[in-house]
């Protein structure tokens, strides 16, 4: 199976760790949207939205980064990332919702774009009225809510779910960028936190990373 992404994706990390845990293995075909002529001449075709990930399971072609989860879940069953008890399984995919919209969608993106995409790639000025409202007060009530929740190992029932991995995902780029997670305000979910990326899955994606994350100056000293 192969993968068009960055592994410093978010949503392409989300895919990454779900195919790891299941022991699915995939070709990464790295693919930067942002970097103009970087992705193949055939992307359109690919990924008419121009997004990543996409995969491509022997000319099976799909996007978005929670459809593929839900397909590598039906291609190999075990371990699970959905829970079999129905509120538990509409639960998570709120969270993983969540964390795409609130998450990505209001924290990492403008983050990532002001801070690393507009100034070293794009050449334009960054908005940092843009990363300050993401970061004092955005993040705090983000943070707030997955506090409240009380995880532990899993925020879901007791095994990995999809909401562990989109919500960790996404705070693996927010570290890289170098922000961290205040243990006094959210000791809960710095913990979650921290029990997460030290499993070997998590180990083996992030080494994985690391020349990506060296190559864009990106902080790896929280690992």
């Amino acid at each position: 199976m192969k993968i068009y992404g960055v592994p410093l994706s978010v949503h392409t990390r989300k895919v990454i760790i779900a195919a790891k845990v299941k022991e699915i293995p995939l070709d990464v075909e790295v693919v930067i949207p942002v970097i103009p002529d970087n992705p193949p001449p055939n992307w359109k075709a690919i990924s008419p939205t121009g997004l990543i990930p996409v995969i491509d399971d022997d000319g099976f072609i799909l996007q978005d980064s929670t459809a593929i989860v839900l397909y590598l879940e039906r291609r190999k069953p075990a371990p699970a990332l959905l829970p079999s008890d129905a509120r538990e399984y509409a639960t998570a995919l709120s969270l993983d919702a969540w964390a795409g919209g609130v998450m990505f969608g209001r924290i990492i993106h403008p983050v990532f774009h002001n801070q690393v995409v507009n100034p070293n790639i794009r050449k334009v000025p960054s908005d940092t009225a843009a990363i300050d409202k993401a970061l004092t007060q955005v993040a705090p009530d983000a943070f707030s809510y997955l506090e409240g929740l009380g995880p532990e190992t899993f925020l879901v029932g007791d095994r990995l779910s999809i909401a562990d991995i989109a919500v960790v995902s996404n705070l693996i780029l927010f570290h890289y960028l170098g922000y961290r997670i205040d243990p006094k305000h959210f000791p809960k979910l710095a913990a979650f936190f921290r029990k997460n990326i030290e499993s070997s899955s998590l180990q083996s994606v992030l080494a994985a990373e690391k020349p990506f994350v060296e190559q864009m100056g990106l902080d790896r000293s929280w690992l």
